[in-house]
């Protein structure tokens, strides 16, 4: 990835408390996983932010090797990368995302 590439991905990681690379928006995703993601954040009742990775190919792909993560959606928490689609409803399901969601916000 090229450093003007690493550098929009660090300003949108950073730009928001709870930041979701995903495809399509919060208000219209346009995949199953990624709508999974909004939903569990609405849920919770968290503000969060949304980039819509394929409106911006070297995003959608340097999302990708900037976190080692094959897969959209992302979503970063105070700029550390959280997971995708499974390990959230995971940690939703366990009632842990909505304590560690809590507190990071909280911070």
């Amino acid at each position: 990835m090229d450093s003007n590439t690493q550098a929009r991905i660090e300003a949108l990681v950073k730009s928001s408390p709870i930041m979701v690379f995903m495809k399509g928006t919060k208000l219209m995703p346009q995949c199953g996983f990624s709508n999974n993601v909004v939903q569990i954040l609405n849920a919770l009742g968290m503000r969060f932010e949304t980039f819509d990775v394929l409106s911006d190919m070297e995003i959608r792909q340097g999302i990708k090797d900037f976190s080692d993560w094959p897969t959209i959606p992302q979503v970063y928490v105070n700029g550390e990368f959280y997971g995708g689609s499974d390990i959230l409803i995971e940690m939703y399901n366990s009632g842990e995302l909505k304590e560690k969601l809590e507190i990071a916000v909280a911070s």
